[in-house]
């Protein structure tokens, strides 16, 4: 039996009122409806990190560090904030490095109008500078239209699919490849 893919869901704003946490609820639903993954929340509001870089990492920097460590796959869930994605996000991402090496990131996205794709087509950047695979396919959603439930648009479903089984064969394949061969940069 095949040990399941563990995908870390990381919920990028850490604004009140946010619709990062329902929209991840709504991601996590799909998710869930596969027996070969294991979905974790990451949720960015739970860590206490400081407002300045330490000298010293922090009980919340270890604690996100090794969540991103024990993935095997991310999902990070960003709204489009003045065309990017938050400073908190940023931050975050910059706490681990060698835990996000020789792994797959998938994005889901919300926005008005844009579906957050600003957001993501940085995110990309960041992501490959850091060493990880983004998968192509992205989970856009425009808030204007109202956010997604259980009864969402076929398209929506179909795009949470599509994220879903890309992020799942670079998973497994980048797993194996690190188990074979530690990934070195």
């Amino acid at each position: 039996m095949m040990t399941p893919l563990r995908i870390a869901v990381i919920i990028g704003s850490t604004r009140e009122g946010r619709a990062g946490d329902r929209v991840t609820s709504w991601f996590t639903e799909q998710a869930a409806r596969h027996d070969d993954l294991t979905v974790t929340v990451v949720d960015l509001t739970e860590y206490d990190f400081p407002a300045s870089y330490p000298a010293e990492p922090t009980a919340s920097i270890r604690a996100f560090v090794r969540e991103v460590g024990r993935a095997d796959a991310f999902v990070v869930v960003t709204p489009e904030y003045n065309h990017s994605f938050p400073a908190p996000l940023k931050q975050a991402i910059d706490y681990a490095y060698d835990e996000w090496q020789a792994k797959p990131v998938g994005f889901v996205s919300y926005g008005c109008r844009s579906t957050g794709l600003h957001a993501v087509d940085q995110l990309r950047t960041v992501f490959t500078a850091l060493h990880a695979m983004t998968v192509r396919d992205v989970v856009g959603i425009d808030l204007l239209a109202g956010e997604p439930t259980p009864q969402c648009t076929d398209e929506l479903r179909r795009d949470a699919s599509v994220l879903l089984d890309q992020l799942r064969w670079w998973g497994l394949a980048l797993r194996d490849a690190r188990a074979a061969r530690p990934y070195v940069s």
